[in-house]
Parts: C-alpha cells; structure tokens; sequence
C-alpha cells in the first residue's frame, strides 16, 4: 500500500482489539519515532501497554475502547505544527502497517508514569494506535471552493490550477483537523510557493502541520516531490 492510498483509507477508530503490537510492526513504528525525533527536535514516545490514560471519564466520553497503545506526542513549547506533521506521518505509516489510530486532543485521562516529559516541554496530543475492532468511516469534508483562496477570494475553478496542486488540496481536504473545522485555506503565489493559512479555531497549528504533510502526499502522488512552502 502506497502512502496516497493509506490517507484514503485512514479513518479515525477508538475501539480496539486485544491484540499487542509486537514484531515488524512494533520495530517500523518505533525507527519512526526515532526518526521523527532526530529530524524536528521532537520527544515523541510510544506508550504500549498502558490503558490507565483511557479508562477514566473523559475516556468514557470519547467512547474509546480498549485503547493500550497510543504515541505521546510531547515536544518543547512552539513545536505544533511539527507535532501536526510528523503526528500525521506516524499515522499513515500505521495503517500502511494494518495498524489504526485516532488523533485525540481532550478526551483522555493523564497517566505521567508511562511517559517521560522534559523540562519546557509539554504532552499536545495523543494517538491511539492498534489493531481496531472495524476501520473507521469517512469524515465530512470541505470542498475545493471552500479552502482555495486566490486574489483575495475563494476560488472553485480546479482547471485554473496545476494538476498537482488539484491533487494536493484534495489529499488536504481527508486529514484530520480538531473537531473537523477545517479552519485553513490553500493557495499559490507567483513563484510557485504553496500558501497555507490558518483560520479561527482551535489546534491549528498541529492542523496545519497535519494539512502540510497530506499536501505533499497528494502533489508527490502527480509528480510534485519538492514542494515549496511560503
């Protein structure tokens, strides 16, 4: 399974099976950790083993089920949308593995035993990540005339655009944004650069570290492989 195809099928699952993470699966998600890690100056850790987090009631409330596993997503202050980025690579590279997950940001309880939590550091999110009980339904999403702006507007044309950047927003509109806001707009300037903004709401910064890395996805998958970024 191609990265394209693993963010098509990537849904959002918080029931899961009593099944642990063990062999190649277990060895490609931690060299990922660790390479997240070292390239963005991250301390992202993978918890296994430990449901303390998501057994209490705010748990309850986000109707999670058996979760055992799920990646820290801790990392110095300022660090969003690094978080939202590489969050969104562990994600993928997961259910290239058959594994499923589920970006969770208030519902679950704290458990400061499982995981290690520096100085000027803080925890942002945490992702669920394990054999689900089904794989998840689509989200509703935004259309390309609502997160493409151009001249000060939006713009629904997709013929005016290259085939890449068409490829790219649609692969923006499948990720996971808090509370599905999809608070954030797309666009290019004269030199080609990829213009992505934020909107008003909540988490926009992991959302667009998140957007960012589903973009590239989507434009490598036309032939784009250097994207550029204003």
């Amino acid at each position: 399974m191609d990265t394209l195809r693993a963010l098509e099928l990537r849904h959002s699952v918080r029931s899961y099976k009593d099944k642990p993470i063990t062999g190649k699966e277990l060895e490609t998600l931690q060299s990922l950790v660790a390479e997240a890690n070292k390239k963005a100056g991250l301390h992202i850790q993978l918890v296994l083993n430990q449901p303390k987090a998501f057994t209490g009631f705010l748990a309850s409330y986000g109707k999670f089920k058996n979760v055992q596993n799920y990646f820290a997503m801790i990392a110095p202050k300022g660090k969003d949308e690094a978080i939202g980025y590489y969050g969104q690579k562990l994600v993928l590279e997961a259910q290239k593995l058959g594994l499923n997950t589920c970006w969770v940001g208030g519902s679950h309880g704290k458990d400061k035993d499982a995981y290690d939590i520096g100085r000027r550091e803080k925890l942002y999110i945490v992702i669920p990540v394990g054999y689900g009980e089904t794989q998840g339904h689509p989200h509703k999403t935004k259309g390309f005339d609502k997160l493409v702006k151009t001249g000060g507007g939006l713009d629904k044309d997709e013929s005016k655009w290259p085939d890449w950047f068409v490829a790219g927003v649609k692969a923006a509109q499948l990720a996971p944004t808090a509370t599905n806001q999809q608070a954030f707009t797309l666009g290019l300037d004269k030199k080609g650069r990829v213009e992505l903004k934020a909107g008003i709401g909540i988490m926009t910064g992991i959302d667009l570290g998140i957007v960012k890395y589903n973009f590239e996805v989507g434009a490598a998958a036309a032939g784009k492989k250097d994207v550029k970024w204003k």
